[in-house]
């Protein structure tokens, strides 16, 4: 009959890595059939329940508590089993390395004074002060560190925002900096291509299609999953976007995550957008409002966002699309066509914010008064509110050119946008009383003005006639939704985009030297790369005793 024993160290750390070996070396200690060494959280609890290693000792353990347990042939062997453990555990730490290990982030800080990066992976619960005291430091941060609080985070983000600096996680499982790759990543040539990430392995399935694909890597910034959520706000992707459209090592860019929230979503495809480089958009799951606008790409899979990549890197294409002038004003659509309207309601609601209709789609609210427009507005003018007693504006133009000059009147409106639909049945000559109107508002000051002109060259209004009208009168004329929204996003941008403190460029500089707070397997692979790698021998403050810790604080303080 087999006998169970453990040992609960309380507020013990140890590497992961650590622990896995030691568990190893104890199964291969004579008499012990099965060992387990983990923290004790609720699901390595349930773990060693279902392997028959908890016992009611191990039961009370608590998550910063670690847990040694074995089931062995005898009450002798299992008692010489844990006695080993303090031997097992010092001798691989010895085998390790033999160099010195600071005790501290700031000891070590002094040992490579020109460091700019700290590699962090302790246990959530301590993360927010090693990664605070890295930023106090002057550094960037790689947060492997899960279980982070989410609050900490958005302070964390905070913090490293106002000192220009960055934070990739917490939860941040890959990236690479000029060829140097922290956690996990793969062997990848280096190549113009650049990657802002969510995912640790969607980055890293990019990364490697790109290099079978016979291009490379620049840099991949990862961010962590939760960056992209609204309290986080996607501060880490923004800034990596920034720091990748400065970087003369990058040609295209490739932002990759799960779907964010709506507000981030908008906030990062506006900062895309603002960027005068080929942008690759995949949001796993996300409807994309069109196969490109203005300079971005939109990625259905892993390998269509690495192949469109790979793509583009032979296309010259003008950057004068995202570099529009106008008054950074809101956009206001007023459309004959319903349909028209709707496509372009679908491709504005990703970018722009607050967006205003008459008709429902996701992401744009409900126009509370249909005679006054809000932020950004786009009508439906075709619709049941505006016809009553009145023929359909394709037909009757009196109630579009009235409120074309309601909105070249406001101030705050920038562009405003229409579409003109010729063929039978319709006005049999719109553009003649669009163009008088047109000019009425043109100034320097005033809105852009853009037509959609649907149409052919046999159509009894005359496409060319009609186009020419309306050119001339000062409208930019497009023949699709498509062209005009990439004209009118682009546009709208400056009003969206609020921009992060910039962070220099030498963070994306090769990091020829790194601090390493955690795993030694990150360590490991850091000094398999040639970098200067200092390792801290850190353990939690005060044993992980919740009251110690608060006191230490208050003294610090």
């Amino acid at each position: 009959m087999s006998v169970l024993a453990s040992r609960i160290r309380k507020g013990s750390y140890a590497d992961s890595i650590v622990l896995m070996q030691l568990q190893s070396d104890l199964e291969r200690l004579q008499g012990v059939m099965r060992a387990g060494v983990v923290m004790g959280s609720v699901v390595n609890l349930d773990l060693l329940r279902s392997s028959e290693l908890l016992d009611e000792l191990a039961d009370d353990a608590g998550p910063e508590d670690l847990i040694i347990a074995v089931r062995a042939e005898s009450a002798e062997a299992a008692a010489e089993a844990l006695s080993k453990v303090d031997e097992l555990m010092q001798r691989k730490r010895s085998t390790e390395t033999g160099d010195f290990r600071p005790r501290t982030l700031a000891a070590a800080a002094k040992r490579v004074p020109d460091c700019r990066w700290v590699s962090i992976s302790t246990p959530g619960r301590y993360a927010q002060a090693v990664a605070r005291e890295a930023l106090d430091l002057g550094c960037h941060v790689f947060l492997y560190s899960d279980n982070v609080p989410l609050d900490e985070e958005v302070e964390l983000k905070q913090q490293a925002a106002s000192r220009q600096r960055l934070i990739m996680g917490p939860d941040c499982g890959s990236a690479m900096i000029d060829g140097i790759g922290f956690g996990f990543t793969n062997r990848v040539r280096r190549g113009p291509i650049g990657l802002v990430c969510a995912s640790g392995t969607g980055l890293q399935a990019i990364t490697t299609q790109i290099h079978q694909l016979g291009a490379g890597i620049s840099h991949a910034i990862g961010t962590g999953g939760r960056d992209l959520q609204e309290d986080v706000g996607g501060v880490s992707a923004r800034q990596g976007l920034e720091l990748l459209a400065r970087d003369d090592a990058t040609e295209v860019i490739v932002l990759a995550s799960k779907p964010p929230d709506a507000a981030v979503r908008t906030t990062l495809l506006s900062s895309a957008m603002a960027i005068e480089k080929p942008v690759v958009v995949l949001f796993s799951g996300f409807a994309a409002p069109a196969p490109g606008l203005g300079n971005l790409r939109f990625a259905r899979s892993l390998t269509e966002a690495a192949m469109q990549a790979v793509s583009l890197l032979d296309r010259t294409e003008p950057s004068s699309k995202t570099r529009r002038q106008g008054n950074d004003g809101y956009l206001r659509g007023l459309f004959a066509g319903g349909t028209l309207a709707h496509e372009a309601l679908q491709m504005a609601a990703p970018f722009l914010s607050p967006l205003y209709s008459n008709l429902s789609a996701e992401g744009v609210e409900s126009l509370p008064t249909p005679t006054q427009s809000r932020g950004h507005t786009l009508l439906d003018l075709g619709a049941d509110e505006y016809t009553v007693g009145r023929l359909h504006p394709m037909m009757d133009q009196q109630l579009r050119i009235e409120r074309l000059r309601q909105e070249a009147g406001d101030p705050e409106v920038g562009l405003i946008l229409l579409d003109v639909v010729l063929g039978l049945g319709a006005h049999r000559d719109p553009a003649s009383e669009l163009a008088p109107v047109l000019t009425e508002i043109r100034s320097p000051e005033g809105p852009q003005i853009v037509a959609i002109v649907v149409g052919t060259d046999e159509d009894p209004q005359g496409l060319q006639s009609t186009v020419d009208q309306l050119s001339d009168a000062g409208a930019t004329v497009y023949q699709t939704v498509t062209e005009a929204m990439d004209h009118a996003i682009t546009h709208s941008l400056p009003r969206l985009v609020r921009s992060l403190p910039s962070i220099d460029l030498d963070a994306l500089e090769r990091p020829d030297a790194v601090i390493n707070v955690g795993l030694d397997s990150l360590y490991d692979d850091l000094v398999a790369q040639e970098i200067d790698v200092v390792q801290v021998d850190w353990r939690p403050p005060a044993g992980g005793n919740e009251r110690l810790m608060s006191i230490l604080e208050k003294m610090k303080a």
